[in-house]
């Protein structure tokens, strides 16, 4: 069987060769003299432009008030550079073209995992460890979820007490957000944020959306799976804080909530962590290692 296709596999750095990710904000990525730039302060007397290493880069996250060019769109996606519309700092992720990367060893390992139904549960047993700080001995997934659910009804109280808010349960009607109180509603915009960082994440390593481990139904069910990983540490972190400071604050709560998150994305490198924790929660070394006693 051919690797790859008239030797196409050969003729650009492969993604896992390849250094992170780029961000850029207020300009237009476009193409000058056959090179990609990013190119800021059009209107200013002082114009400039930054040459893009888009061949040694996983993706380009472009923020608010940027735009694209054609001959950009095509410089990416004949180097299979990934690129997302996104919100300041990762905060929401508004699109990501479907130019995804040369390299399907993740989604393979993931579909492989997810087709068995004992490493499945066995994979979201690895989850809830990671969320829960212990191994349950439980393998029936229904049971797994009702443990979560008690100890996330802890958590909310004891960030509460720990915040100095009053906290009345967990309450969230999809039809009207806003008639929530403070703490729900931070929890609510901070989950949406979060989510959009895996689902940065997701994309840059090209696992499959679909195929979740704990979460089924959704189209994004592996992006919640990645997401809830960081409920304790990163959602509810900025949610309560937020929480706290909205009942000084006159700000809208969603604006809050953006501004912490930013600041938490880039403090506790959020985004880079997620795709750790997905190589890890997918096996990723036992894989490698199981390929290397093939070859020998």
């Amino acid at each position: 069987m051919l690797k790859g296709r008239l030797g196409l596999e050969h003729s650009r750095m492969p993604h896992a060769d390849r250094h992170g990710l780029i961000w850029f904000e207020r300009g237009e990525l476009c193409v000058i003299d056959g090179c990609l730039h990013f190119f800021q302060g059009k209107d200013s007397p002082t114009p400039y432009s930054v040459q893009v290493p888009h061949q040694s880069v996983s993706m380009i996250l472009l923020g608010p008030g940027s735009t694209v060019t054609h001959d950009a769109l095509r410089l990416l996606a004949r180097h299979g550079t990934l690129m997302a519309a996104v919100g300041a700092d990762g905060v929401r992720c508004y699109t990501a073209p479907p130019l995804l990367p040369d390299r399907s060893d993740i989604a393979r390992r993931q579909a492989e995992l997810w087709g068995n139904p004992r490493r499945r549960i066995s994979v979201a047993r690895k989850m809830y460890a990671l969320r829960l700080g212990e191994v349950l001995p439980h393998r029936d997934l229904d049971t797994l979820r009702g443990i979560e659910g008690s100890r996330v009804k802890a958590t909310y109280k004891l960030m509460a007490q720990r915040y100095k808010i009053e906290w009345k349960g967990r309450h969230y009607d999809r039809n009207d957000p806003s008639a929530a109180d403070l703490p729900n509603q931070a929890i609510n915009h901070a989950a949406t944020a979060v989510q959009a960082a895996a689902v940065i994440a997701v994309q840059a390593v090209g696992a499959i959306p679909q195929l979740g481990f704990i979460h089924e139904d959704s189209g994004q069910a592996f992006v919640l799976d990645i997401a809830d990983l960081f409920r304790d540490t990163v959602t509810l972190q900025i949610a309560f804080t937020v929480a706290k400071r909205a009942e000084t604050d006159g700000q809208t709560i969603d604006r809050l909530v953006r501004r912490e998150a930013a600041q938490v994305f880039r403090k506790q490198d959020v985004i880079p962590t997620m795709i750790d924790r997905i190589k890890h929660v997918i096996r990723m070394e036992e894989a490698h290692a199981a390929g290397h006693d093939r070859d020998t």
